[in-house]
């Protein structure tokens, strides 16, 4: 699973991290704030979702008109057996 750090920058470094990584990076980001929003948490429900609505953001950017098609291919690619 990719480096729970990123949840612990700023929300201003976590934007500006998103548009130096790699598409895999990335969806591995947002596999992981996804996990975030399921499980119980110390309150940082609004926090969390603020990170997904910029990585959101970030993968529509990079593929437009396509919303989250690239990350849903990736996530299916990537389960495993």
């Amino acid at each position: 699973m990719f480096s729970r750090k990123i949840l612990d920058a700023s929300i201003s470094d976590f934007a500006t991290s998103l548009a130096a990584m790699i598409d895999d990076e990335l969806y591995a980001t947002m596999e992981l704030l996804e996990t975030e929003s399921e499980s119980p948490n110390d309150g940082n429900v609004d926090e969390i979702l603020a990170r997904i609505a910029l990585t959101e953001s970030e993968i529509e950017r990079r593929h437009p008109g396509q919303l989250l098609r690239p990350y849903l291919d990736w996530k299916e690619r990537n389960v495993g057996p």
